[in-house]
């Protein structure tokens, strides 16, 4: 049993083209690993901004592994064309049971192509909301924001959505425009409440906080839009009026802001124009004259 054993080894031998195959694959590995250590050094000397190096290293990885299962794929093809159509059974079974990985690859191939949205975007998929940080090829990375869907703070939560969703379900991007944003917030009043001057008091604070930067976002909108071939919008601060059910008016503030500052700018204009104005209804004033004595009119 031990002769057997120890004369095993020299009965295998190996084929010359799967030599070839076996040496072209660890050449491929090292030349990959070898690229990348030497691509994420450079990203990490030359990019001074850490969202724009984190970008850089994760679009860089992600690269780099799809060269790598592509030189797997053109090595090793037709080996595995052999294997596919005589194990057609075991192929079927394992499409079964990896469904949800395969609609993830298929989710970042979707999401990739389409361009929906990049690092540093802030997304809202189904109830998922926040910064995207991170990509790979099954799942997104995001740091939520909310609570809810109408506040801009981290909640210090980290959430991974697997790219599944992506293939069934719409993707806002909140941050279409990366430099500047359009902010739109609503304040609600009752009829009868003032609301005709909070209107024009939330149209002079919007104004007055973004003179500053107006013009830079109105080249910056002119420029992305002609770029993607859309009608240039108005970009100078306006308040609308709404009224959803009877007996309310909401006011619909839109302004442009930098991308992270929306909350920031929300803040302000609600705080200024809220503690220096009271827009609510004045009550009607009681009569305190004295009640007329009946002995006196007899």
């Amino acid at each position: 049993m031990l002769e057997t054993l120890g004369q095993l080894p020299a009965t295998i031998t190996i084929s010359d083209s799967l030599w070839q195959h076996l040496i072209s694959t660890v050449l491929l590995l090292l030349t990959v690993f070898i690229a990348r250590a030497l691509a994420g050094r450079f990203i990490r000397k030359t990019v001074n901004s850490i969202e724009l190096q984190r970008k850089w290293l994760v679009n860089t990885r992600n690269g780099f592994l799809l060269l790598l299962l592509l030189g797997l794929v053109i090595i090793w093809g037709n080996e595995l064309r052999t294997l596919a159509l005589s194990i057609v059974a075991i192929a079927v079974a394992f499409v079964v049971a990896t469904k949800e990985l395969i609609l993830c690859v298929t989710g970042s191939i979707l999401k990739t192509g389409s361009g929906s949205f990049n690092i540093g975007d802030r997304i809202q998929i189904k109830d998922f909301r926040g910064d995207v940080i991170d990509q790979s090829l099954l799942a997104t990375t995001i740091l939520e924001v909310g609570p809810g869907k109408i506040t801009h703070q981290r909640t210090g939560r980290m959430i991974v959505i697997p790219n599944a969703l992506f293939v069934s379900e719409p993707v806002i991007n909140e941050s279409f425009t990366h430099d500047f944003v359009f902010h739109v917030f609503t304040v609600p009043f009752k009829r009868e409440d003032n609301w005709q001057a909070a209107q024009q008091a939330f149209l002079d604070a919007a104004n007055r906080h973004c003179e500053p930067y107006l013009e830079a976002v109105r080249r910056y909108m002119k420029r992305f839009n002609v770029q993607r071939g859309l009608e240039v919008p108005s970009v100078e601060p306006r308040v609308t009026i709404q009224v959803p059910v009877a007996g309310e008016v909401h006011l619909i503030v839109r302004l442009p802001t930098r991308s992270g500052q929306r909350g920031y700018i929300e803040q302000t204009v609600l705080s200024e124009v809220l503690s220096k104005h009271d827009f609510a209804a004045k009550k009607p004033e009681v009569s305190s004259l004295p009640e007329s004595d009946p002995a006196a009119t007899t």
